[in-house]
């Protein structure tokens, strides 16, 4: 499959979860918030947007276009020939630059520098936690096929 297939197959894959993920996370607030209500979407983005369905939609929206960037990002880690220091710079760009704005225009952070500063960090963090567990257990893979590797080539010399 050429490579233009294969973003656009990720990134339709990926709207769809975008907006599941969405919809989880209202739940999950909602239910931690404790008072008995569904909370769809942040009320300030409600009122700004005039009304709660139209902040729904508009948060439907980005949050199937959020999706389908970071479905069709995912192609970055198939570039063999690019260091993973060069895909992890590449993708954390581009996941920031998409990341960013919108969790702004959803209010979904503070709109203060403070606020976007927190924010940052803590994607930041998420991140690196994500990405420092992946290279963990690639980095731990490779070991053992290198073991097995080792192991097969002492048995077949003897």
């Amino acid at each position: 499959m050429n490579l233009r297939k294969k973003l656009l197959l990720r990134s339709s894959l990926g709207a769809p979860i975008g907006i599941t993920i969405s919809y989880c996370i209202t739940l999950l607030i909602s239910v931690f918030t404790g008072d008995g209500n569904y909370y769809p979407v942040v009320p300030a983005l409600a009122e700004s947007l005039g009304s709660e369905i139209n902040a729904v939609l508009i948060q439907a929206i980005c949050s199937a276009l959020y999706g389908a960037v970071w479905g069709g990002l995912s192609i970055i880690w198939q570039f063999e020939h690019w260091s993973l220091l060069k895909m992890t710079v590449t993708h954390f760009t581009i996941a920031s630059v998409t990341t960013l704005p919108v969790a702004y225009l959803m209010q979904w952070m503070p709109r203060s520098v403070p606020g976007m500063l927190i924010y940052f960090g803590i994607f930041f963090a998420i991140y690196f936690g994500i990405w420092f567990s992946q290279f963990c257990t690639i980095k731990k893979h490779i070991e053992e096929l290198n073991r097995k590797v080792r192991e097969t080539n002492a048995s077949s010399h003897c």
